[in-house]
């Protein structure tokens, strides 16, 4: 048994995935499921039920991941106080993002990141907005990176920047070819919107409320590459972050108009627990991110 074992053990059942647990360690499918069962024999016990599609964790594999994950992270801070004494980063910068965010920024800040500390490592997860919430809090991921981030005892915010909100539509439409778009323009029209439970959803009805609009709303979606699917096939119009669409707009795909609604604007930010001790490597990972926004 060694770290590298307790990591991939760690990155499976934190993915609830055997394939990608292995991508996420650079190793083949087969060669985890190898590692793990090789640990189950180590250890005596069966850490993981495969008899269930998708796998579950066994009560004793619970256990020996929230071991494995408290021997890990002092293994880290270990690393981090070193590598700091020697003016080094290194170890692992654990980052859940909103998939609008994760997909188009995160992950091409990750690269010029790691090139340029190569003993770091920044590992990205995709997640819907309340389960970046909870892997923070869970200590599943050092920093969340969200839109509408809560503030609350245990989670603080570090502002990362204001995207302003479009309208956008299918370029055959007649809102396409205008140079603005004001919200009366919106009564009655066929609108596909988010969840209504997402922070995004409720600034755009209030906005919308506040200028007596009502819209008919013929899809509600959780993420943005969906409602921009929907609106592709012409199915409605939305509000969307102007940064979110700009690869549509530039090939054509979709039209973003300006919107009559100067203040709406989507914040997006970084979360982190309060309670816990950011290591340099995380820090810097931060730093970088905000500097890129400016």
């Amino acid at each position: 048994m060694n770290l590298e074992t307790l990591q991939l053990y760690c990155d499976v059942v934190r993915l609830r995935s055997f394939s990608r647990g292995a991508a996420a360690n650079e190793v083949s499918q087969s060669a985890a499921s190898q590692a793990i069962q090789q640990l189950e024999g180590d250890i005596g016990v069966q850490l993981l039920d495969r008899t269930k599609r998708p796998f579950t964790v066994t009560p004793e594999g619970r256990v020996f991941y929230d071991a494995s994950r408290e021997v890990l992270h002092r293994y880290e801070q270990a690393r981090a106080r070193i590598g700091s004494s020697r003016n080094r980063l290194d170890g692992t910068v654990r980052v859940a993002a909103i998939y609008s965010v994760g997909l188009h920024d995160v992950s091409r800040h990750m690269q010029p990141f790691m090139s340029a500390h190569p003993q770091a490592r920044v590992q990205l997860e995709c997640l819907h907005p309340h389960k970046v919430v909870e892997a923070v809090i869970n200590d599943e991921a050092d920093i969340g990176i969200m839109s509408y981030p809560p503030v609350t005892r245990s989670l603080g915010v570090i502002p990362w920047r204001s995207e302003k909100m479009v309208l956008v539509c299918h370029p055959a439409h007649r809102f396409a070819k205008r140079r603005s778009v004001m919200p009366q323009d919106l009564n009655g029209e066929k609108f596909v919107a988010f969840d209504p439970d997402l922070g995004i959803r409720k600034a755009i009805d209030r906005a919308l409320k506040q200028r007596n609009v009502r819209v008919s709303v013929v899809m509600e979606f959780d993420n943005i590459e969906t409602i921009k699917q929907a609106i592709a096939i012409d199915a409605g119009v939305s509000i969307l972050p102007r940064p979110t669409v700009q690869k549509e707009t530039e090939i054509g795909s979709l039209a973003a108009v300006p919107l009559g609604i100067p203040d709406l604007v989507r914040p997006v930010g970084i979360i982190y627990r309060r309670q816990k001790h950011l290591s340099p490597t995380v820090a810097r990972f931060i730093e970088s991110l905000r500097k890129a926004a400016t």
